[in-house]
């Protein structure tokens, strides 16, 4: 044989919090800005992991909704009107995100009962109207 030695296994420091964790958010980054935040005076590495996991889960739920809409709507491109419908039509993501506005998302469609009425002909004058409510 020749004179090379085998590789060795990296060693398991060298695999990334996020990867470690399973993660696509970076677990690093949200670790950082929990420091510099100032929000605590110690911050435990376990705290910016489980907050990653949250703010993953979330842009999950949000972007699956906004692609329902899209897929409805028959779009290829996700856009904030198609955001803020989402949002809108999921009662968990319209309760959390009931504060926040989304720029260019318009606003969610919505036409008041006493306008979907129908105003009665002459003939019919003598029929009950129905109530608005």
């Amino acid at each position: 044989m020749s004179g090379r030695s085998k590789r060795k296994a990296k060693p398991w420091s060298s695999r990334s919090q996020s990867k470690r964790a399973g993660l696509q958010f970076p677990v690093s980054r949200v670790h950082r800005y929990l420091k510099k935040g100032h929000y605590a005076v110690r911050i435990s590495p376990s705290a910016a992991v489980y907050l990653a996991s949250v703010l993953q889960y979330l842009s999950a739920e949000v972007l699956e909704a906004a692609g329902y809409v899209t897929q409805a709507k028959g779009y290829h491109r996700i856009m904030p009107r198609h955001i803020l419908l989402g949002i809108k039509c999921d009662d968990e993501l319209h309760k959390l995100f009931n504060q926040v506005t989304i720029p260019q998302g318009g606003v969610p469609p919505r036409i008041e009962k006493p306008l979907l009425i129908k105003k009665p002909n002459k003939k019919s004058a003598s029929r009950k109207r129905a109530s608005p409510c």
